[in-house]
């Protein structure tokens, strides 16, 4: 049984107590042992007998960050082999670990139409070919739309185009979603969505976050 360490906690803003609750569902399809913390200081020892860690964590408007050992053990963890999930905040957490953003692949600058408001837009899949995203449609979200600053090492699968409201400028431009990437011998999978509950129970985010924790789980891997 894959053995996962779940860090979820932080602002409460993105409500993540509700999130852990909808995330114990997929893990116990995955059938995955999952050890729970709201703690960032679990991060500060060997992670790696760990075959996947998962990022609920945000604290873009708090001051929480990773020591240089927290950091270090993370990294030194997925080099190994351990996994890595995070989505929505995780792409804002820990603002100050620099290496922890270029492990994740992607840092959250901005939500140009605004924090917390429920905008509408949809989420394209670019490539169904990946297991992560295998099955999955696009869909239509309405929630917060986030700025992505990625590395170039990353593969997107999953991206969204801004309508220029309320930045015209920007209309047409598109920023990615979700996305996988090899560290080392981990796998890392991310994705933005999960601002709140309110668009989680849909079949294609459900499918692509469980697909996710499966292909980047180091025991669970799936194809390529």
């Amino acid at each position: 049984m894959p053995k996962v360490l779940y860090l979820y906690g932080g602002w409460p803003g993105h409500f993540p107590y509700e999130i852990a609750a909808w995330a114990r569902g997929l893990y116990d399809e995955l059938s995955f042992d999952v050890e729970e913390s709201t703690d960032i200081f679990t991060l500060d020892r060997d992670l790696k007998a760990y075959d996947l860690i998962v990022i609920g964590w945000n604290n873009a408007v708090t001051t929480e960050t990773l020591t240089a050992s927290q950091e270090m053990h993370l990294l030194d963890a997925i080099e190994s082999g351990t996994g890595l999930v995070g989505w929505h905040g995780a792409g804002a957490a820990f603002r100050s670990s620099l290496r922890y953003h270029m492990l994740l692949g992607g840092s959250f600058l901005e939500h140009p139409t605004g924090e917390g408001f429920p905008h509408p837009y949809t989420v394209n899949i670019t490539d169904n070919d990946h297991p992560v995203s295998d099955g999955v449609n696009s869909f239509p979200v309405a929630s917060e739309q986030y700025y992505m600053e990625t590395s170039p090492g990353i593969h997107v699968l999953a991206e969204t185009t801004f309508d220029g409201n309320p930045m015209p400028w920007l209309k047409g431009q598109k920023s990615p979603v979700a996305w996988v990437r090899q560290w080392g011998e981990g796998r890392v999978f991310y994705h933005s969505i999960g601002h709140d509950t309110s668009n989680l129970q849909d079949p294609n985010i459900r499918k692509l976050t469980k697909q996710g924790l499966a292909w980047a789980c180091r025991q669970t891997q799936l194809g390529k």
